[in-house]
C-alpha cells in the first residue's frame, strides 16, 4: 500500500508530506483547493506523462516520492527483478520534473525508464475517476476480468500455451512442406551433385595442405639436380677423394723423416678428408631426403584442380563443399522418406490443435458460467448505486474456428440502462456518472481477486445524491476491506466512511503566493468538515448534527 506522499514545487505545492494507512481514507476540500493537483502529482510518481508546467512558478524543479509497502510475495517484486532493479524494502518511486519539459525517473534510487516506472505503478495503484475508462474500454480486458473472477487465470495461460505449441506444430508442418516442394524440383541437380561430391570425398583443411605439399615438392625439384651434381663430384670416378687420400698416406709415411716440415700439412690434409667425406655423406642424406615420385606431384595437383573446380561451379570455398554434400544429402534424404515425416508432423499437429480445441472449450464453458455468475454479482450492486433499471450483461460469443492465444471466445461488457432499450457496450451507453457505478460495482465484485494494493477513486460520487452517495460510501468501504482505498470526493456520506480524513486547503504566502496544505483530521475537525461539505459556506447546527449522525452511522 501507499505509505508515503513526497511532493515539492508542484504547481501549487511548495512542500507537502502525507503518510497514509491501510483501510480508506478520504481527501476533501472546496472546489479549487488543490485535490487534482495531489492525483496529478502522485500520477506523475507512477509514470505519467511529463509536463513542464506542473513545476511550480519560478522553480527550476519538481520532484514526487511515493513510498509503497509491499508483501513480499507481491509480483511487482519478480517484476523488478526482471529488470535488474534491487526490490529489498519498501518500493520507492521518485519522479523529478524540471521547468524545461524533461523528466528523470527512479526506483529505488536507481534511473529507470519512464516506461519501466509506469508499469510498476500500474501493479501499485489503480486511479479511476469519473471519465477513467482504462479498465472497461478495451474488450481483452473484460475478458482478463472475468477470468480473475472465476479464478480461470491458470487455465487462461494452459490455453496459451497450448497454443503456441499448435501454431508451433502447424509451423513445423508448413515448412517440412516447403523443403520437400523445393528439393523435387531440384531432385536431379542434387542427385547427380550429390554423386559427384560423394565421389570427390573433400575433407575441411584438405586444399591448405594440399597447397602445401606441392610448394614443398616444386621446391625440391628445383635443388635436386644441384644436390647430385655436388654429390657426383665427391662420390663419382672423377671425385678428389681417393687421390687426396693417396697423397696423405704417401706423406704420412715420410712425416718421421722430417717432421719440422710434414706435421702440419699431414694434419690439415686429414681434416680436410674428414669434412670431405662428412660433406659427401650430407649430401647423399638430402638426396634420399628429397627423392619423391613425380607423379605425386601430378596427383596432388589434379586433386587440388578437382577441388577448386568444385568450389567454383557450386560458389562456395573448398571447405564448405562437405558440409554442401551432407546438406543436399539431407534433401535428398527428406525428399525420399519426406512424405513419411511429412504425415508424421501433420499428426502432431493435429493432436496439438485437438489438444488446445479441447482446452480452449473447457475454458470458453467455464467463462460463460463465470460471466453468469458475474453478471448476477454486479447486478446485486447497481439497485443501491440508483441503477436499479440497470443491467450489466457480459456478451460472449464463441466461434470454435476462431482460435487464438486467448482462446475462442470474444468478450465485451455491455449494459442496458433502462428497460426497453438497446443494450450496447458499456462505453457508449452508459453516461459519466453512470460509467463511473458501474466500475464501482465491477471493482467491488473483484476486490478479492487480484486488484492492485492501492485504489484512488476520484470524485466518482459527482452528480449523485444522498442515498446514491450513501451506497457508493459502504462500497468503498467494503473495498477497503481488502485493499487501500483513496478518494476524492464532495459527498458527505463517503467521507464519513473513511478511516482517515484529509482536509485540503490554500493558504496565502504572501499577497501574490498561495500554496495548497494538506493536514490529516482528527474526529472532531471531521466533524466540522463533513458539516461544512453538508452546509456549503455558513455552517448551521443542523448541518453539524447531520454530520455526528453521519459519523455515528460510520461507525
Amino acid at each position: 500500500m501507499l505509505v508515503t506522499l513526497s511532493i515539492r514545487d508542484i504547481v501549487l505545492i511548495d512542500r507537502l508530506d502525507l503518510d497514509f494507512a491501510a483501510g480508506m481514507s478520504v481527501l476533501t476540500g472546496e472546489t479549487g483547493a488543490g485535490k487534482s493537483i495531489l492525483l496529478d502529482s502522485l500520477s506523475l510518481a507512477l509514470g505519467a506523462r511529463g509536463d513542464a508546467d506542473l513545476v511550480r512558478h519560478g522553480e527550476t524543479q519538481g520532484q514526487v516520492t511515493a513510498v509503497f509497502d509491499v508483501p513480499v510475495h507481491h509480483p511487482v517484486r519478480s517484476y523488478l527483478r526482471e529488470n535488474d532493479v534491487d526490490d529489498e524494502g519498501d518500493v520507492i518511486l521518485r519522479r523529478i520534473q524540471t521547468a524545461d519539459g524533461r523528466t528523470r525517473a527512479f526506483i529505488n534510487d536507481q534511473p529507470v525508464s519512464a516506461g519501466l516506472l509506469r508499469q510498476t505503478g500500474s501493479l501499485l495503484v489503480e486511479i479511476h475517476g469519473q471519465h477513467d475508462d482504462r479498465a472497461l474500454v478495451d474488450p481483452e480486458s473484460h475478458r482478463t476480468l472475468i477470468d480473475i473472477f472465476g479464478g480461470l487465470s491458470g487455465q487462461a495461460e494452459a490455453v496459451a500455451k497450448a497454443y503456441s505449441t499448435f501454431r508451433a506444430a502447424e509451423k513445423a508442418v508448413t515448412d517440412h512442406e516447403k523443403r520437400i516442394e523445393a528439393a523435387r524440383s531440384e531432385a536431379d541437380y542434387l542427385r547427380a551433385s550429390v554423386d559427384e561430391l560423394s565421389q570427390l570425398k573433400p575433407e575441411v583443411g584438405e586444399e591448405e595442405n594440399l597447397a602445401a605439399r606441392r610448394t614443398d615438392m616444386m621446391q625440391v625439384e628445383k635443388i635436386a639436380g644441384d644436390l647430385n651434381e655436388a654429390f657426383e663430384t665427391l662420390n663419382g670416378s672423377a671425385s678428389p677423394i681417393p687421390e687426396l687420400a693417396s697423397l696423405l698416406r704417401r706423406l704420412e709415411r715420410k712425416s718421421d723423416q722430417v717432421p719440422q716440415l710434414l706435421a702440419q700439412p699431414v694434419r690439415t690434409l686429414s681434416e680436410a678428408l674428414d669434412q670431405l667425406e662428412e660433406t659427401r655423406s650430407g649430401l647423399e642424406s638430402a638426396i634420399r631426403e628429397t627423392e619423391f615420385d613425380p607423379r605425386e606431384l601430378e596427383t596432388v595437383e589434379e586433386r587440388l584442380f578437382g577441388l577448386r573446380a568444385a568450389s567454383r561451379k557450386y560458389s562456395v570455398p573448398v571447405d564448405e563443399l562437405a558440409v554442401l554434400c551432407e546438406r543436399m544429402s539431407t534433401d535428398l534424404t527428406d525428399l525420399d522418406a519426406g512424405e513419411d515425416k511429412l504425415a508424421a508432423l501433420i499428426d502432431a499437429a493435429a493432436k496439438a490443435r485437438a489438444d488446445y480445441d479441447k482446452k480452449a472449450a473447457t475454458l470458453s464453458e467455464k467463462r460463460q458460467k463465470t460471466s453468469r455468475a458475474m453478471e448476477k454479482a454486479v447486478g446485486a450492486e447497481l439497485p443501491d448505486l440508483k441503477l436499479e433499471r440497470a443491467r450489466f450483461i457480459v456478451e460472449l460469443v464463441s466461434d470454435p474456428e476462431t482460435r487464438s492465444r486467448s482462446g475462442i471466445d470474444q468478450l465485451e461488457f455491455h449494459v442496458q440502462t433502462n428497460p426497453g432499450t438497446r443494450p450496447g457496450p458499456m462505453m457508449k451507453v452508459a453516461s459519466g456518472g453512470e460509467l463511473s457505478r458501474f466500475l464501482l460495482a465491477l471493482k467491488v465484485c473483484l476486490a478479492d481477486k487480484g486488484s492492485a494494493p492501492t485504489l484512488v477513486f476520484d470524485e466518482i460520487d459527482t452528480g449523485v445524491g444522498g442515498a446514491v452517495a450513501e451506497a457508493i460510501g459502504l462500497r468503498l468501504a467494503r473495498l477497503a476491506d481488502s485493499v487501500q482505498v483513496l478518494t476524492v470526493t464532495h459527498a458527505p456520506q463517503v467521507a464519513a466512511r473513511a478511516g482517515g480524513h484529509f482536509l485540503i486547503a490554500k493558504e496565502a504566502l504572501r499577497p501574490d503566493r498561495v500554496a495548497t496544505r494538506v493536514q490529516q483530521i482528527d474526529q472532531d475537525h471531521r466533524s466540522e468538515e463533513i458539516a461544512r461539505m453538508l452546509a456549503g459556506s455558513v455552517i448551521t447546527e443542523e448541518a453539524r448534527a447531520a454530520a455526528r449522525r453521519l459519523l455515528t452511522a460510520a461507525e
